[in-house]
């Protein structure tokens, strides 16, 4: 990570801090972005020396390298866009969002060869039919990988609680013989607790859409691999209140011309009412831990 920082650094690849955040988020505009790129890496140079040690391999381990590299990839165009154009803004949010559904179709479909007997459990009903199974795979993934996009706006915020999340879907995993989600969480907590060590406050590099997108879909498709998606409620508590924040923040604005919050996403209002971003990502990973703990107990 040091020698990747230096490059960037190097090469002026740094983030663009939107305007519409706070003011004080500007002296951070400059620092390294695309540092998911670095646990993308990493896990997949782990996986390739697992192979070679005979570690066994289904067709399960499929949706799961899709997921990793189709996110990632979106979101490393998207960060490059952003830098060589020195903004904050790359794809339009329909070229994001033609992007994202279309990988979901094939995750879907991966999934759908690669699971024997796949079924979603939703509450109190199953859905086993293909159509539903797909409708509901693209509104999962694409959302919770935004989800999480939202998220990664302070320092050290993304990474502490996606690896909390994953740290409960090891758990899960491991009770349910599912070696593939397994192996998967373990190497990006371990990523991600490497990442942190250069993400916290202040951070030198952010994981940029390259990571959060990643995560955010890897988590999704864990949820549904496991056959139990709405675990991810609970699971990914904060990245549901982060995405809620924004959604009633302007449906109040545009109905009503006032603002609920402060500034959305959630975090950000928190940090106007004079909250140390060290406290938000310390309240967050707290309530993250409770309610993961919540969802294995429901399991």
């Amino acid at each position: 990570m040091p020698f990747y920082i230096q490059f960037l650094k190097q090469h002026q690849f740094g983030q663009e801090i939107r305007e519409e955040g706070p003011s004080w988020h500007q002296k951070k505009s400059g620092t390294p972005t695309m540092g998911g790129l670095i646990f993308i890496v990493t896990s997949l140079f782990f996986l390739l020396v697992m192979w070679a040690m005979s570690f066994s391999m289904t067709s399960e381990w499929l949706p799961l390298l899709i997921t990793l590299l189709g996110f990632g990839a979106i979101g490393f165009v998207d960060d490059a866009i952003k830098v060589f154009r020195h903004h904050n803004e790359g794809f339009t949010s329909k070229q994001k969002f033609f992007c994202q559904v279309g990988l979901a179709i094939l995750v879907w479909a991966s999934l759908y060869f690669s699971v024997n007997d796949w079924q979603l459990h939703l509450a109190f009903f199953k859905l086993s039919s293909p159509l539903l199974t797909l409708l509901f795979t693209v509104f999962w993934l694409v959302g919770f990988s935004n989800a999480v996009n939202l998220t990664d706006g302070l320092d050290g915020l993304a990474g502490t609680t996606t690896a909390i999340s994953f740290l409960a879907y090891f758990y899960l995993a491991y009770q349910e013989g599912f070696s593939s989600i397994e192996a998967f969480s373990a190497l990006l907590i371990g990523g991600l607790l490497g990442f942190l060590i250069y993400n916290k406050k202040p951070a030198r590099i952010f994981m940029g859409d390259t990571g959060s997108l990643a995560l955010g879909g890897l988590l999704a498709l864990m949820s549904l691999m496991l056959g139990r998606p709405l675990l991810l409620l609970s699971l990914g508590i904060i990245y549901v209140i982060e995405t809620a924040s924004v959604i009633l923040q302007v449906i109040s604005f545009k109905t009503t011309g006032k603002r609920i919050f402060k500034m959305s996403p959630i975090h950000h209002h928190f940090e106007m009412c004079g909250w140390k971003e060290t406290s938000i990502v310390a309240v967050f990973a707290l309530i993250t831990a409770v309610f993961s703990l919540l969802a294995i107990h429901l399991y």
